[in-house]
């Protein structure tokens, strides 16, 4: 199985987040938790779910990542730019995406 996490949009300012150990929503995809099995998968999915419910989070989805030298890489383009913040200007605090992140 593939290493999963979940991602999300805040609700409140779009911002993308993910769900991290303590069960909060962080800006960081390197805090996020990783489900390396199917029943921690099934969890994320469950949360999600209940977030979605709660109003906190859109679009919610478990994605795969990968983890080189001991950080986390979404293995598809969308998420790796979703990971690196906005591709352009968004708002104070949220600088453009790394190229270099999303070229890997």
């Amino acid at each position: 199985m593939t290493d999963k996490v979940l991602t999300a949009n805040r609700l409140s300012d779009g911002i993308a987040v993910w769900l991290d150990a303590n069960g909060q929503w962080t800006e960081s995809l390197q805090d996020a938790l990783v489900a390396r099995h199917a029943e921690a998968e099934a969890a994320l999915a469950a949360i999600g779910k209940r977030d979605f419910a709660g109003n906190l989070v859109v679009d919610v989805n478990v994605i795969d990542v990968a983890e080189l030298d001991g950080k986390l890489w979404p293995t598809r383009l969308r998420e790796r730019i979703r990971a690196a913040g906005p591709t352009m200007e968004y708002a104070a605090g949220y600088s453009p995406a790394d190229a270099a992140f999303i070229a890997v």
